[in-house]
């Protein structure tokens, strides 16, 4: 029986992506047939980068179908790629260069505000994903995408952290639940990820299985940057654990995801969050006791924005710094109702104002008024003033 691999997608309703069938044969060379609107544009590129991957694959004899419904090049390639390893056994990848506007890396301290997830096997969506300027934009690995298609799925993410411009946003991968997880480890580590998406994290000792796995890749490829981690805690365990798992090396965020949560509790989840209350204030605590940045859920219904406002507010009062969404459009509320507002501003403006008269006198301690104001305090403050000058709510000059 003939071997045949099928990856991508193909239909009146799929845009951006491909549908690739390679059926090995014994004799007669390459066979390649393309079936696309654009074929007499770009037949002949699409043809010589097919030919290109299947004989660096060392594969001599084969048909291949290339159905195409706008696919860019990183995406042919990989779905030619995960057809291929379905049908021979192979550790070698078929890397197109990297755009020099992925080779940046993040520092541990950096707006996270908001987390556009994005579905990993569904290219369309990633294209102009970083032309809303999310503060971060997650491929997902996990629940986004079919059981079946996980295989395909990580060549697709592994060409995207190379190939797409995400605009400045920091570049998340969100892995699938652990142990299958440390082997998504392997397709994005080498390729410049900034930050990993831990799901369903319960203890500190899975973060530090997530660790060693990627100090191992690191040591294999000779890589030298950072790569961060953000668990997501979505149990009644991971609750309890969240301090542990906060103080876990490379962690620089503390996420929440509510809907799992809630079901592990056996309740529903509700707009007033009062079944919610008291992880979510567990987070908080938990993350501000490790010196990292607590995180929110997701908010679901995108087309409600006033509900997503309130919603953002209450997070904001709750101690968090930011939360997913699951639409470009809830970016710029999320953006826009985390910011300082007037009396946060002015206050952070006293405060900085004091610590700077403080510096200029020469005095080791600041006071405002009657209230000493130690170090914490004073560093809050001036983040207040840099994102309340970076939203336009304060004028760079305001001194």
């Amino acid at each position: 029986m003939a071997k045949i691999g099928t990856a991508g997608n193909y239909g009146r309703s799929i845009r951006s992506d491909c549908k690739v069938t390679i059926e090995l044969t014994q004799s007669d060379g390459l066979k390649i047939e393309l079936i696309s609107k654009v074929k007499d544009y770009f037949e002949e590129s699409i043809v010589a980068l097919a030919k290109k991957e299947l004989e660096f694959f060392g594969i001599k004899n084969a048909k291949i179908l290339i159905e195409d419904r706008g696919a860019l090049d990183y995406v042919i390639a990989a779905r030619i790629e995960a057809a291929i390893k379905q049908i021979i056994e192979t550790d070698k990848e078929f890397l197109l260069e990297i755009i020099s506007q992925n080779t940046n890396h993040t520092k541990k301290e950096r707006y996270r505000r908001s987390r556009l997830y994005l579905p990993g096997n569904t290219p369309k969506l990633a294209l102009n994903a970083g032309v809303h300027k999310p503060d971060g934009i997650i491929l997902d690995l996990e629940d986004s995408v079919a059981p079946d298609r996980k295989a395909e799925a990580a060549i697709l993410v592994r060409n995207a952290l190379r190939s797409v411009n995400y605009y400045g946003a920091e570049r998340m991968v969100r892995i699938n639940q652990l142990p299958k997880g440390l082997d998504d480890l392997e397709q994005i580590v080498p390729h410049h990820v900034n930050l990993i998406l831990v799901p369903k994290c319960e203890t500190a000792e899975q973060i530090e299985q997530v660790n060693h796995k990627i100090a191992k890749i690191k040591k294999e490829k000779t890589l030298n940057y950072e790569i961060w981690l953000m668990p997501i805690i979505e149990s009644a365990l991971g609750v309890i654990n969240s301090y542990e798992i906060a103080c876990s090396e490379n962690v620089v965020a503390l996420a929440i995801g509510l809907e799992d949560y809630t079901a592990d509790l056996g309740t529903q989840r509700t707009f007033e969050g009062t079944e919610t209350f008291f992880a979510r204030s567990q987070i908080v605590n938990s993350a501000r006791a490790a010196k990292i940045q607590p995180i929110d859920s997701v908010f679901s219904d995108v087309s409600d924005m006033d509900a997503l406002k309130q919603n953002v507010l209450t997070s904001k009062s709750l101690g968090f710094d930011g939360m997913g969404c699951i639409h470009p459009r809830q970016i710029h509320i999320i953006h826009e109702n985390f910011a300082p507002n007037k009396i946060e501003i002015e206050k952070a403006q006293k405060i900085v104002a004091a610590y700077n008269e403080a510096q200029e006198k020469g005095l080791g301690v600041v006071a405002l008024g009657s209230k000493m104001i130690d170090a914490p305090v004073v560093k809050r403050a001036q983040n207040t003033i840099k994102q309340a000058i970076e939203t336009g709510k304060l004028d760079k000059n305001w001194k």
